[in-house]
């Protein structure tokens, strides 16, 4: 074989990129309020410049988590390390790599949305030229510029929840909670707030989110935790949750009655509807198998008049990991919410 196909001894063959770091991770990370237990041992892995997702039903732990996270209470119990900071030895170094956006908003609305963010400039004692450069170039990445001047309780919801986030980066951070950021806000200004976190990502923030939004989860996250009765009951990407929910399945529909029993009769391990002309095909919906089906059907020379791939949602992976007080630790019924479909 010619050497220049064989590695010397300096060279190294490709490998994939490593993994990136965590920005934050916990290890049976634990809190309880009397005899209620919030927290009952989870464990996050989370890279650094990601979007995480935590859902759960209200009561399920998500606000308590963010807390311990982001150092406003103790954790009774566990590890758990911030921007490579231990969060109990050493909390100083955390509060300074991240920023908190709450529920409520900190918007003081009795002063000017400008004073709202020249006042966060001063508590993380930026100089007075930088605070003013920073809050300026802030409010017009916000779009707030035009605002500035005018007191915080005439603007909109939107607007306040764009000052609240715009505030919480006075200080630079490289992790953001956003613990229901979006709640209350309208469809477009939902939309709006989405484009913020998705270019706060781009610049390499790490964004951990709280949200009971299920379509906000599906559109931002890098990975999604489902927590109920204070413990993870599932972990993955969306599409790795969406797959936990079995029944999946492909819908052909006939007109034609002659083609509906010529398909049926071919296709045994079809569910049959003889009053709708019409086969379910089980199916995950991935690419593959639609195209093992389109790949039949033109074999066997049959036109479907119609094609429908039927897929669960996190609307159903929320339903049947959440409608019990027990976790489950096998798929789950798949019958909790019937899976929604999309017409192709």
């Amino acid at each position: 074989m010619p050497s220049s196909v064989m590695p010397t001894s300096n060279q190294t063959a490709a490998v994939a990129d490593p993994p990136r770091p965590a920005a934050i991770s916990t290890v049976d990370l634990r809190k309880t309020y009397g005899d209620k237990v919030v927290l009952d041992g989870i464990d996050l892995h989370i890279p650094a410049g990601s979007v995480f997702a935590l859902l759960g039903p209200n009561g399920a732990g998500k606000t308590t988590a963010v807390k311990i996270l982001s150092t406003l209470i103790t954790a009774d119990g566990g590890q758990a390390q911030v921007a490579g900071h231990d969060l109990a030895a050493d909390p100083q170094a955390v509060r300074a790599a991240i920023g908190v956006t709450g529920q409520f908003s900190a918007v003081d609305g009795l002063i000017t949305g400008e004073e709202n963010m020249l006042l966060m400039a001063d508590l993380h004692h930026l100089p007075k030229r930088e605070g003013r450069k920073v809050t300026a170039e802030l409010l017009e990445r916000f779009d707030l510029t035009e605002a500035a001047k005018k007191p915080a309780s005439t603007y909109s919801g939107g607007m306040k929840r764009r000052l609240d986030i715009a505030m919480t980066l006075v200080g630079n951070p490289r992790i953001i909670f956003l613990d229901e950021p979006t709640t209350g806000l309208d469809p477009r200004s939902r939309h709006n707030m989405w484009a913020i976190i998705r270019e706060l990502v781009a610049d390499g923030v790490t964004v951990f989110l709280t949200t009971q939004y299920l379509e906000e989860a599906d559109e931002l996250a890098d990975r999604i935790a489902v927590l109920n009765d204070g413990k993870i009951a599932a972990e993955g990407t969306a599409e790795e949750l969406k797959r936990l929910i079995p029944g999946g399945h492909v819908r052909l529909r006939f007109t034609d009655p002659t083609t509906y029993k010529s398909a049926a009769s071919t296709l045994r391990e079809a569910t049959r509807d003889d009053e709708a002309l019409s086969l379910q095909i089980p199916s995950d919906g991935t690419q593959r198998e639609l195209r093992s089906i389109l790949d039949w059907l033109d074999s066997e020379g049959i036109e479907a008049d119609e094609l429908t791939v039927h897929t669960p949602d996190l609307d159903d992976v929320f339903f049947a990991l959440t409608s019990s007080s027990t976790t489950p630790t096998t798929a789950p019924n798949p019958n909790l919410n019937p899976p929604k479909e999309t017409a192709r």
